[in-house]
């Protein structure tokens, strides 16, 4: 028993120590970047999707020049729909690369051209800058409308087959309709 017990922890042990961390999620992956100036700080914006298209998602990164490590910053929005900035969001690590700021899984609403206006502060003082115009295409697909409608027909049919059985059995029960238990 002692023997069986010994083997066992060895080798989960071994299993333990020799299990390299999973890579859980995929890495980013960029496809298209644009350069940005915010006062005296160089930042790459990126992309990893190209074209922008509306509804879709996808993942933003933000990448200043020296890294993340002694700033920090706010994004705003301009989305061309509504026609005003959204309210500033601070900058914070993307969650697969986080090494860099980043919107992970994100999609641009409506399409038109965007606007990206960063705040930026750290050690050569605050600056801002902006992504004058990101071009988003229209939404892939069917419009939202023929989507719903057709992802409802299931449920429709549903609804007929309880209706129709519960009429069914509510007949049977009034009618007397059941055979009798012995």
């Amino acid at each position: 028993m002692r023997r069986t017990l010994l083997a066992l922890c060895a080798v989960a042990g071994l299993l333990f120590l020799s299990a390299a961390p999973a890579n859980a999620y995929e890495p980013v992956n960029i496809v298209h970047t644009e350069r940005v100036q915010a006062g005296p700080y160089g930042m790459t914006v990126g992309f990893s999707t190209w074209p922008l298209r509306a509804m879709q998602s996808l993942d933003f990164t933000f990448i200043p020049d020296g890294g993340i490590a002694d700033k920090s910053g706010t994004l705003s929005l301009f989305n061309p729909e509504l026609g005003r900035y959204s309210r500033p969001q601070p900058m914070a690590r993307h969650p697969r690369k986080l090494d860099v700021w980043g919107l992970d899984i994100r999609s641009l609403q409506a399409q038109g051209d965007w606007k990206f206006k960063f705040t930026i502060t750290g050690p050569a003082g605050a600056g801002s800058g902006e992504l004058p115009a990101v071009h988003v295409l229209e939404q892939p697909g069917p419009p939202m409308g023929v989507s719903w409608a057709i992802s409802t027909i299931p449920l429709l049919v549903l609804a007929a087959l309880v209706v129709v059985a519960w009429r069914r059995t509510r007949a049977r029960l009034r009618g007397g309709g059941l055979p009798a238990i012995a």
